[in-house]
């Protein structure tokens, strides 16, 4: 594996679950692999889990980790070519990227969607060009349009905590004050997509997601309707998609909260959220503090995930 940006890096879903099996069960047993390599976490965005769980990873695997928060104690990046410097960007993406390769082994980046410009979110504009001018290899720790390792850490969490081969696993869209990027629902439908899971997402019309996530899911508009008989429920909010409402909030409609009400029509589901949550929007105080929730588990998977995904791309090297 030379770059990690989706669930497509690996051969198979099979290979990335046997390989995150061996990495829970033996932590330390690659100590020696990172030995003399350093590992470049570039933010460009706050981050509690991927901060902490990936440089967890690169310690267990014997790394020098240096994190770089771009917005605080770096100069000001200008990312677009053609314009003249005249404002508060200091610096080039172009030149500051090379610089940052010269440093390291391996380079993670976290870079949001800025609902700016649809075309630049979905063509992973930063992303792209820290993989096309760094010369090392990169992984995505969140980008504008999927977080490949939220979504690998919840399959690892679904794989342990199931109770039958196929379980039925529902993605819902639920309340939001602020406009939210798709990039989790995006790679968690395209992780469960490359499983043989009963996979539903469930929305209010007009948030409806990018078809080539989508694929093989059952959309349903009625979330009661797509809560029935649900082992495992995934909350999440997104801002609209679609090109005339693009970044935009179109609803708050409270009665899609996740409550105990609504996981009553489960068969007893595991209530899953990639944190941070908004308590009494997106999930109540009881369904998250209930024993069938599964977020702090899903966060400790955060951790394997991560070291899976360094351990192959220094395997690679």
């Amino acid at each position: 594996m030379r770059h990690f940006t989706s669930v497509h890096d690996f051969s198979s879903i099979g290979d990335a679950l046997s390989k995150a099996k061996y990495v829970k069960e033996n932590p330390f047993a690659d100590h020696e692999l990172g030995k003399n390599k350093t590992l470049l976490l570039v933010f460009f965005n706050s981050s509690l889990r991927t901060r902490l769980s990936t440089q967890k990873a690169g310690l267990n695997l014997g790394m020098n980790v240096i994190v770089l928060d771009i917005n605080q104690g770096a100069w000001k990046l200008e990312t677009e070519r053609g314009v003249v410097m005249d404002g508060d960007k200091s610096e080039h993406i172009l030149e500051a990227i090379p610089v940052m390769g010269s440093y390291c082994d391996i380079i993670g980046v976290r870079s949001f969607a800025r609902f700016e410009n649809k075309a630049d979110d979905y063509g992973e504009v930063i992303l792209n060009q820290f993989i096309k001018y760094s010369g090392r290899p990169v992984f995505s720790m969140e980008a504008a349009t999927g977080h490949p390792l939220q979504s690998f850490a919840d399959l690892i969490t679904i794989e342990e905590y199931k109770t039958k081969a196929r379980p039925k696993v529902v993605m819902s869209w639920a309340p939001h004050p602020k406009a939210l990027p798709q990039a989790v629902p995006n790679s968690f439908a395209d992780w469960m997509n490359c499983t043989d899971y009963e996979f539903v997402i469930t929305h209010p019309k007009g948030y409806e997601l990018d078809s080539k996530f989508v694929r093989n899911a059952v959309v349903e508009y009625d979330q009661d309707k797509a809560l029935a008989g649900a082992d495992f429920v995934y909350a999440k909010n997104w801002a609209a998609f679609n090109d005339e409402n693009y970044g935009k909030v179109l609803s708050k409609d409270m009665s899609w909260t996740i409550t105990s009400e609504k996981m009553a029509l489960t068969n007893k589901a595991y209530f899953m959220h990639c944190l941070p949550v908004r308590r009494n929007m997106i999930v109540s105080d009881d369904v998250i503090e209930s024993e069938r929730s599964l977020v702090i588990p899903e966060a400790a998977n955060r951790v394997v995930s991560a070291q899976t995904v360094l351990k192959e791309i220094l395997l690679s090297l």
